[in-house]
Parts: structure tokens; C-alpha cells; sequence
């Protein structure tokens, strides 16, 4: 829910709990005055009032200490930063105090005492875009770039802080305007049948839309990827070594291994960053016919993770299983691979078993195949190696990615009204009516960075954010 900006905030914007050191962020027109009533500045024995504080430069740090009259708090370091420099755009003070949980609570009491209230999620980044300091696109990256659990997807949510995704959406926005701005005064010479926006040009700019647009719709799958981590489903039938070969990725025992058939019933999942990139390992319930209930459950669960995976990488038993016997299995993948373009990578286990490895698969086999030993973890550094080439194969170097599901939302509407416009070209439509087309245009790709927005979707956009940002 949005609130008004006209009051002074507070709140804990370091992690919860204990340590070393806390911050407690303010913002708002109050901010100078009530600090000036809690702080008093090294060297002195008054408090420091609001006016000696707004004389200070903004960007300083204040050595002090903090509580009310008869009682310290603690030592604490105050920082100023002065509107309209700051991260919210208006008066702002961070309070640096040690990590201990009680002085937090009772820092935060003592300024909700003074008339501060406590900041809803994601309130000061929400001040900050309505205060101009940067776009709606922007504002999201902020969450991404604290949430990111690799280097790549840092590199992304730096990219989008930076505009990556608003320079791109606000130059074909201004070019479409310019376009409107024309088509519409041709409407103040209908009489004269005046064409002031020249057709073929319209026509070229739509062409840039749509190559534009296109690739940042295609963009989503990689970009979504990178964000919640490169979903890799490990399958096969029973007790070909699924869970050892997880175990092994993960180096921990993460999953449950018995020689007993069917132990794992139900997906299994876990993170790794491999060469900068984040993968969800999921081990999967075997493949195979059985009249158990509960093991038919996990095997649907099974099916349901392949769709949804970018990799799917298939164990079997090369001790025992033949390239028939492979590519009889997995047939059955194939359309989804294709179809999805999914990645399907081999992986013969049991090697251990043999006294050499078998030959002919390539030949046999049209997918990457490789050979290991889970329980020996032989050759699983080659497995990492093909991962990586898969992900890199999609040359995302420096490329602007979409991994918003509201950004790829808006796209796709924008994408469909550039090709109504198109249409509407190609049959003459009159200029009154093309304008109605480009505005749906033009809304769409506003909604993006946030020149059309409602009150909806700011909330909904910033209760995702940790309180104290």
C-alpha cells in the first residue's frame, strides 16, 4: 500500500540480527530536527540543534552519541546527506551504531517517540522514484542487485541500475511520440489532407520496434534464468546414480542414496555457482512404469521439472545400459528439447564398473555424452565445463537481458500494438485511428520505466522490497 511522502521515516537497513555494526536510515523533512534532539556531537555537551546541523555539507560523518537526557545510548557515527542529494531525494540521516539488538530497538523507539514512523517495504527506494532520482525499470534493479546470488546476475541488475533496459525502451518512446505529436496535428488540417508524418519513416521506426522488441522478448528466457538460477533437471531410471551424481555436484550429502530402487520419490533441489552462474540442481524421482500411487506422484513431479528446466541432463547405467537402450529412453524427450530448445546432455555413470569405457555412442546418439563416476567423482569437472559452454553459448556478453515478468509483459502488449499499427498503415487507416494504436504503444512502454503507472503496481512492485531500502 502507498503512503504519502510528506512524513519522516525510519528504519534498520542492515540485515536483521546481531552484528558487528547497525544502520538505521531516515528520511524525510523532520529528519535534521529530530536527530538535532538525540545527537550530541563530539567535543560539545549540548545536543546539536537542527540548524548547526543544516549548515553542515552534505556527504559528512559526525562522531557522537545518541539517547535522551540522563541516558546514552550508544556511540554512534551520524551521516548527513543533504536533499536533493541523497538516495530518497530529501533530507536523509543514517545512524551507524553497534550491532547489539537492543540498542537497534531502542534507537528506532526513540525516534518513533519524536514522530517518525517506521518504513514500509521497500518506502525509501519508493521516495527515490517519486522523487525522479531514477525510472521504474531502475527502482526494480535495486531489488535484484541486493537479491543477486552470482556474478552474472550482479552484472545484469548493475545493467539495468545503470538504464540498460530505460535507454533502450526511452528512445523508441520518444521516437513514437515525435511520430504522434505529427499525426495528430495532422488532424488540425483534415480539411487539407496534410500528411506532416511521413508514412515510409513511421514505417522504418516500426521496423526498429520490432527488432527491438523482439529481442528483449527473447531475451526473458536467459535473462529469468540468470535471475532465479539456470534450472538443470538430473533424470534417468531408478538407481542409475541420480542422487550420488547431485551429492557429488554439491559436494554435500544433500540427497538420500540406497542401492534400493525408487528412494527418491520427490524432487530434490539446491544452488551451486559454477564460473559466475547460479544453477538449481534438481534430482528427480526415476523414470519408469509402476502401480505405486506415491511413486507415480513423484515421477509426474519429475515430468512437470523437465518442461520446466533449461538443462535436463540424463543419467544412465553405463555399465548395463546400451546406446539402444539410451536412445530408446530418451525418446520420449526429444519433442521437448526441440520445442523449448533445451539443452539434453548425457551422462553414462558407473564407470567404475567398467574396464573401459564404451564406444560408439557418438555415433549413435545424436546428444553430448559423458562418462563419470559419481561415486569415484571422476571427470565431473567436465560436466561443469559443459554447463558453462551451454549457458555462454547464448552470447549474453554486455547484451541488455530481460528478467522481469512485468517488463516481458509489457513488451509483448507493446509488441502486438506495433504490429497493429503496422497493420493499420497497410490499410490506410485514417490518422485519428492510427493514433490510438500508437498511444496503446506508448502506454505499454511507459509502464516499463514507469511514465504510466498506477498505484497498483508501485505497491505491488515495492511490498517486495526488505524493509530499510
Amino acid at each position: 500500500m502507498l503512503t504519502k511522502t510528506g512524513d519522516t521515516i525510519c528504519a534498520v537497513s542492515t540485515a536483521p540480527g546481531t552484528g558487528a555494526v547497525a544502520i538505521i536510515r531516515i528520511s524525510g523533512p523532520a529528519a535534521l530536527e529530530v536527530i538535532g534532539d538525540i545527537f550530541t556531537k563530539s567535543g560539545q555537551t549540548e545536543k546539536i540543534n537542527a540548524n548547526r546541523l543544516s549548515a553542515l555539507p552534505s556527504h559528512t560523518v559526525h562522531h557522537g552519541t545518541i539517547g535522551e537526557p540522563g541516558k546514552i545510548l550508544d556511540d554512534v557515527l551520524v551521516t548527513l546527506f543533504r536533499a536533493p542529494h541523497s538516495y530518497t531525494g530529501e533530507e536523509v540521516i543514517e545512524i551507524s551504531v553497534h550491532g547489539s539488538l537492543y540498542i537497534q530497538q531502542q534507537v528506532i523507539h526513540l525516534l518513533m517517540n519524536k514522530g517518525i514512523r517506521l518504513a514500509q517495504p521497500g518506502e525509501f527506494t519508493l521516495r527515490a522514484f517519486m522523487n525522479g532520482k531514477f525510472d521504474l525499470s531502475q527502482a526494480e534493479a535495486v531489488a535484484d542487485l541486493i537479491a543477486a546470488g552470482s556474478s552474472t546476475s550482479h552484472d545484469m541488475a548493475i545493467n539495468q541500475l545503470r538504464g540498460g533496459v530505460s535507454k533502450i525502451i526511452a528512445g523508441l518512446r520518444k521516437k513514437l511520440i515525435d511520430f504522434t505529436s505529427l499525426i495528430e496535428l495532422e488532424l488540425d488540417f483534415s480539411e487539407e489532407h496534410v500528411e506532416f508524418a511521413s508514412r515510409p519513416d513511421l514505417v522504418s521506426l516500426l521496423n526498429e520496434m520490432d527488432e527491438e522488441l523482439t529481442r528483449l522478448i527473447h531475451s526473458f528466457a536467459i535473462g529469468n534464468a540468470i535471475k532465479q538460477g539456470i534450472q538443470v533437471a538430473i533424470t534417468g531410471k531408478p538407481n542409475v546414480g541420480k542422487s550420488t551424481l547431485l551429492n557429488t555436484i554439491l559436494n554435500e550429502e544433500r540427497a538420500i542414496v540406497s542401492e534400493i530402487p525408487g528412494t527418491t520419490r520427490d524432487a530434490i533441489e539446491d544452488t551451486i555457482v559454477l564460473g559466475g552462474y547460479r544453477f538449481r540442481f534438481i534430482d528427480t524421482a526415476g523414470l519408469h512404469d509402476t502401480d505405486d500411487v506415491i511413486e507415480t506422484l513423484g515421477i509426474e513431479r519429475t515430468r512437470d521439472k523437465i518442461r520446466e528446466a533449461s538443462i535436463i541432463l540424463y543419467i544412465f547405467d553405463a555399465s548395463s545400459e546400451s546406446w539402444q537402450d539410451v536412445a530408446e529412453a530418451i525418446e520420449e524427450f526429444s519433442d521437448w528439447v526441440s520445442v523449448d530448445n533445451k539443452k539434453l546432455i548425457l551422462i553414462g555413470n558407473k564407470t567404475d564398473m567398467l574396464s573401459e569405457l564404451p564406444h560408439g555412442f557418438k555415433d549413435f546418439v545424436e546428444h553430448e555424452t559423458i562418462f563419470v563416476s559419481a561415486k569415484r567423482k571422476e571427470n565431473i569437472d567436465l560436466i561443469a565445463e559443459s554447463l558453462l559452454r551451454t549457458v555462454k553459448s547464448e552470447n549474453i556478453t554486455d547484451a541488455t537481458l530481460v528478467s522481469s515478468t512485468r517488463h516481458l509483459q509489457a513488451l509483448q502488449q507493446a509488441h502486438t500494438s506495433v504490429q497493429t499499427i503496422r497493420k493499420g498503415l497497410a490499410d490506410s487507416l485514417s490518422p485519428d485511428l492510427l493514433t490510438i494504436d500508437i498511444r496503446n504503444a506508448l502506454y505499454y512502454l511507459g509502464e516499463i520505466t514507469g511514465e504510466i503507472t498506477t498505484d497498483e503496481i508501485l505497491g505491488n512492485i515495492f511490498s517486495r522490497f526488505c524493509i530499510g531500502k
